[in-house]
């Protein structure tokens, strides 16, 4: 039967900037199958079940580019360091030690349900144990971009090169006919990732026809490395690799200069920027605004939890906004609606998911969130999308569809038990904290 979503405004992101009032977006077997306005309700749709949504505003899913999923369970481990500390002093030690299945398995549950409940419908992830994610995705409902890891040394998950796609790719084999689960190589980091691995990871995502996801000129001195490592700029690297091109999700990108720009823009890259994780380890500015006045499609990401620390993308579309304006010295830079689409339909173009996520139009996956804004933290309303960007906390999200199917429903979450995550979160924070004591 259909589903009639009755909510006082609707934001279709395409075209950028509308808001369309007093209308409905109808649900048929898990997509949207029209967008009308309510007058015509009655003629069109008579029988269809109806849900109504006072005060609210509809917008896609929001799309998190970049996570590490499981690393919810080391949020505030390790604060206020910079990123080589925070990493190899930190982060990999702790990881060492406690990395496994189970731990990947309660930490991606707790980052879902806090994505889910500030409206993300879909998250682009890097980590260890791919299967394991995936599972916890599909038995929650979540959409999911399941990355095959690649790093150049051993870990939990892989001893050695081909160790790793070998596995990769058996996790690829598995979830093929899995519809919420789709694949991405996520080769750590230029740094960390030979250049044979790369040619390898180049020549089979042209194959299987799927993203590859890289951390990439994140932060100080990773050029100067590269080019006493390889002789090379990181970006004259990759494209000698056969890597810098429309496959390419760079993630962070703080430590590129004006004249990358245009060359980013003719290889099509997309530019992944996770505003909040970049400043707290002041690892630099991303130059977002110069990046999407030239034509790069940029995206939004949270990073992991350990180094933002939260999953919230409303809070880092605000974050994008704001920092585009104050470090590029124009208020213009990077305006609400723009911003929006970077945390939705960029997202989608960059996984090359557009025909299916990142808006509300017929005929695409009725991936949705639904947002209050008649508490007092968002009144009045003068502008809908402003409100959206640079008001509405994440308490505000009451309900998100995936593919037709309600999985927060007035704040709850139906596909998981939020005391069971708690009750996990718990016993996994003593469990951490008796191992790296």
């Amino acid at each position: 039967m259909s589903q009639v979503l009755l909510p006082r405004w609707v934001v279709p992101v395409v075209p950028e900037g509308r808001v369309l009032e007093d209308h409905a977006v109808v649900l048929e077997n898990g997509r949207i199958a029209a967008v009308v306005a309510k007058e015509e309700l009655a003629s069109s749709f008579p029988g269809a079940e109806r849900i109504e949504l006072p005060d609210r505003v509809l917008i896609p899913g929001l799309i998190n580019m970049h996570t590490h999923s499981a690393m919810a369970l080391l949020r505030g481990l390790a604060d206020d360091l910079p990123l080589m500390r925070w990493l190899h002093e930190n982060i990999w030690p702790a990881e060492k030690i406690i990395m496994g299945p189970d731990y990947v398995r309660a930490g991606t549950r707790l980052a879902m349900a806090e994505m889910l409940r500030a409206g993300t419908t879909c998250f682009n992830d890097n980590y260890f144990f791919p299967d394991v994610t995936a599972e916890a995705a599909v038995s929650v409902g979540m959409r999911s971009v399941i990355g095959m890891p690649v790093i150049g040394f051993p870990t939990p998950w892989a001893e050695t090169e081909d160790e790793y796609f070998r596995r990769g790719l058996e996790v690829h084999r598995r979830f093929a006919d899995e519809p919420l689960v789709t694949m991405s190589f996520v080769p750590h980091a230029p740094y960390s990732v030979g250049d044979d691995a790369f040619r390898r990871i180049a020549r089979l995502a042209e194959e299987l026809d799927i993203v590859v996801h890289l951390h990439l000129l994140e932060a100080p001195g990773e050029i100067e490395s590269s080019r006493e490592k390889h002789g090379l700029h990181p970006l004259d690297r990759m494209e000698m690799l056969g890597l810098l091109g429309p496959r390419l999700l760079a993630v962070h990108m703080t430590q590129i200069v004006e004249a990358d720009i245009p060359r980013l823009a003719r290889a099509g890259v997309h530019v992944v920027h996770c505003p909040d994780s970049n400043m707290k380890l002041a690892s630099g500015i991303c130059p977002v605004a110069g990046l999407d006045a030239a034509g790069v499609n940029v995206c939004v990401g949270t990073d992991g939890a350990a180094s933002n620390n939260d999953l919230s993308l409303l809070a880092e579309m605000r974050q994008t906004a704001l920092l585009a304006k104050v470090s590029s010295g124009n208020p213009e830079a990077i305006p609400a609606a723009r911003a929006l689409s970077m945390a939705t339909i960029n997202g989608a173009r960059a996984l090359e998911m557009e025909d299916e996520i990142g808006s509300i139009e017929v005929g695409k996956q009725a991936d949705l969130a639904a947002i209050r804004l008649d508490r007092i933290e968002t009144q009045p309303v003068y502008d809908v999308i402003s409100q959206i960007v640079y008001a509405v906390p994440d308490s505000q999200v009451t309900d998100v569809w995936i593919a037709g199917r309600r999985i927060l429903d007035g704040r709850e979450l139906t596909t998981l038990d939020e005391a069971e995550v708690l009750d996990s979160c718990r016993e996994w924070r003593q469990r951490i904290s008796s191992a790296i004591s």
